[in-house]
């Protein structure tokens, strides 16, 4: 039997993970404006290199609005985009829903300015 601390899955996490977390934007069209998840992008990337835009659903075109003015003012690169659907409960009638997901991986331009 072990006498030291035992350790959880949440315990066990790689470093790497860790820095998918901060660098991760998870956009909604209701509760911010594009611009505030635009300036927050520029930001990510100047700090950590590298930024994942995270969308659900309606949210999904603002996160390609956002990814496409990075790329256009030579700030970003794709690096990766993942599509994928998530279902959940709906709360109203309890009905199974599913919902498009999109996670678009930027990358610091190789030339953009620091």
């Amino acid at each position: 039997m072990e006498n030291g601390p035992s350790k959880s899955n949440e315990d066990i996490i790689s470093p790497m993970n860790q820095n998918q977390k901060k660098n991760r934007i998870q956009v909604s069209n209701t509760k911010k404006p594009l611009f505030f998840y635009l300036n927050l992008a520029k930001r990510y990337l100047k700090q950590h290199d590298e930024v994942e835009l995270s969308a659900l659903g309606m949210a999904i075109p603002t996160v390609v609005i956002i990814a496409e003015i990075l790329k256009r003012n030579g700030l970003a690169t794709n690096q990766k985009v993942m599509i994928s659907t998530v279902g959940n409960n709906a709360e109203s009638n309890g009905r199974f829903v599913r919902k498009a997901r999109i996670e678009i991986v930027l990358e610091k331009a190789k030339n953009a300015a620091t």
